[in-house]
């Protein structure tokens, strides 16, 4: 069994730090502060309970902690911005407070919201319109040189799983994709900073992830890393018939899967399960000929 070869890159962070990709996977912890996320039901809602979550997920070897505080489940509604600062900026402050080097990215679509997190000690915009929403969102990320998630959704998160239809699942995203990063440049961010996002579960049937997840090694013609993020998502449960606690094996089995076409990132919410599934992958993709 032949698998493609990944290509390497290297982000820039602040402090005059970089981060590799592709010489083994990263593990990007999931840390929701929000009262109504799909996957933890709002289990670090509270501060101290997230930084609780942030040391725990140190401790498992995470690579990236993402930090949010709007859920972007089906069918949701955004939420005012003052309410998601209050929500994100004391939690990211804390983390950095306790880790001066482990990479923190602001899952976002909000540019003040992004800025207020940078500079609160943020490292990476992860922002899952691909800076659509916020027309200042792309001067927010010139201007701190950041790396930059762009990931596909399509509509809204309120709109997203009505009826998605495609007439071509990945050309579509893969042209979509190509889209943003140009306006992402054209607007001053460096191509070397940016990260693509296919958007599992974003708009998508059951098919259309896994077709997805098969067909993943496509998107390495973007040029850029590619980040995976499928944990626990809907598709998995349906495959399976299980609830949202029971699908870590399933979100492993699809990781795995990611990991042999070539993903640079998995953004997980078990860091420690799927450190391991992507330690073992690692060793089945990097083994000589």
């Amino acid at each position: 069994m032949k698998f493609p070869k990944r290509p390497i890159y290297k982000l820039r962070l602040p402090r005059n730090r970089q981060m590799v990709l592709g010489e083994r996977t990263l593990i990007m912890g999931v840390l929701n502060v929000t009262p109504d996320s799909f996957s933890d039901g709002g289990r670090f809602f509270d501060k101290p309970k997230a930084i609780e979550r942030a040391k725990e997920m140190i401790d498992e070897g995470v690579d990236i902690i993402d930090i949010g505080g709007e859920s972007a489940r089906p069918f949701s509604d955004p939420i005012p911005l003052d309410e998601e600062m209050r929500r994100t900026i004391p939690v990211i402050e804390a983390v950095r407070s306790i880790s001066e080097d482990i990479p923190i990215s602001i899952d976002t679509t909000k540019a003040e919201v992004a800025r207020a997190a940078l500079n609160a000690g943020a490292d990476i915009i992860n922002d899952i319109s691909a800076l659509r929403f916020d027309p200042d969102m792309v001067r927010v990320a010139a201007d701190f040189g950041v790396p930059v998630v762009l990931m596909h959704m399509l509509g809204t998160p309120k709109t997203m799983q009505e009826n998605p239809t495609y007439r071509s699942l990945i050309s579509e995203i893969i042209s979509f994709l190509q889209q943003r990063i140009e306006v992402a440049v054209e607007g001053g961010i460096d191509f070397e900073q940016l990260v693509v996002d296919p958007g599992i579960g974003f708009g998508k049937t059951l098919e259309h992830n896994l077709r997805l997840i098969k067909d993943l090694d496509l998107f390495h013609s973007l040029e850029r890393p590619l980040l995976l993020g499928a944990s626990r998502k809907r598709f998995i449960g349906a495959v399976l018939d299980l609830p949202v606690e029971e699908r870590e094996v399933g979100t492993a089995a699809v990781n795995v899967c990611g990991v042999l076409a070539g993903a640079h990132i998995l953004r997980v919410h078990d860091v420690g399960f799927h450190r391991q599934a992507a330690m073992m992958a690692d060793a089945v993709f990097n083994v000589r000929s």
